[in-house]
């Protein structure tokens, strides 16, 4: 096996300085405008050669591609980005396959409809706009808060701004360990969900029962919810966006588009991935929601 590596890695060389050269102007140290890292439509290959553009045979490009790949897409030149959706589209696939291959292409669930759920790496794009700048704490949609610990940490001025109900996106002893028992000589409801901050963590599993439990109390237009984590950036922003495309029928790119207007939040690509499917999860139900209403013909030709 570390043999295979040293050959991957000599005969990729070539193709590393030939990219590398490629994607800089001489003189700069600058790298690729964002403007350049586009999607593409698929152009014709001749045989040998990585893209259209790119004097690289593909035996060269192999061993760079396996390695470097996953951290540098989507910085790879535009013309060799063509050719990754050339060979991507090529994969067979039932129906709409949400696997690792197609987390990072644009899929569109409904024909009818000019949204297309993006990939991870079009999803981390979104961040790169700007936010305002870090607070403790910030409101999102009316009567619902972002926070971090220490947040959630001073009770005087979590009674003092009147929350009255609380959700611990980073419950338990090694993270935020408060609790209802914290909060026990307050007006609080407490819901805590134990994730950890980690791309493999699922926490997709709590996104309907937090969804719920915030919907539940933003009923009472009196109530105001608090929702943290440590830093108040990934796990319980995650969970708001949750909620805002389950209940306010927002796509993931909304739900971004409107919490980044109020707090600077960066969920880690394993969590916008899970959020990418459940924005492909609820168009698909759209849909067919849509799908299986009558007809505005079928409703005349009953009539008649």
């Amino acid at each position: 096996m570390p043999w295979l590596l040293f050959l991957l890695l000599v005969s990729s060389h070539k193709a590393f300085l030939t990219w590398f050269r490629r994607g800089r102007n001489p003189g700069d140290s600058s790298s690729l405008p964002l403007s350049s890292c586009t999607h593409l439509t698929p152009r014709p290959i001749t045989p040998g050669q990585c893209c259209p553009q790119c004097p690289i045979t593909r035996a060269e490009l192999a061993g760079f591609v396996l390695l470097a790949l996953t951290f540098c897409f989507g910085c790879i030149p535009a013309s060799c980005t063509a050719w990754a959706h050339h060979t991507m589209d090529k994969t067979p696939s039932a129906g709409l396959n949400t696997g690792k291959k197609n987390a990072y292409m644009a899929i569109k669930v409904d024909p009818d409809e000019d949204y297309c759920t993006p990939g991870a790496f079009e999803l981390e794009r979104l961040f790169w706009k700007g936010c305002p700048k870090y607070t403790h704490v910030n409101e999102v949609w009316p009567n619902l808060y972002i926070g971090d610990e220490k947040t959630a940490l001073d009770r005087y001025s979590l009674e003092k701004a009147g929350f009255t109900h609380i959700l611990n996106a980073a419950h338990g002893q090694k993270n935020v360990d408060t609790g209802p028992e914290y909060y026990h000589d307050m007006a609080v409801e407490y819901h805590g969900v134990e994730a950890d901050d980690l791309p493999t963590f699922k926490l997709s599993q709590f996104f309907y029962s937090a969804s719920k439990f915030i919907d539940n109390a933003l009923q009472d237009e009196r109530n105001k919810v608090l929702v943290h984590c440590a830093m108040g950036r990934s796990r319980s922003a995650t969970l708001v966006l949750a909620y805002l495309m389950i209940y306010k029928n927002m796509t993931v790119v909304d739900a971004i588009e409107q919490v980044s207007r109020h707090r600077c939040i960066l969920p880690n690509r394993g969590f916008l991935k899970q959020l990418r499917e459940l924005d492909i999860a609820l168009a698909l139900q759209r849909r067919n929601t849509k799908n299986s209403l009558p007809s505005n013909d079928d409703e005349t030709s009953t009539m008649i």
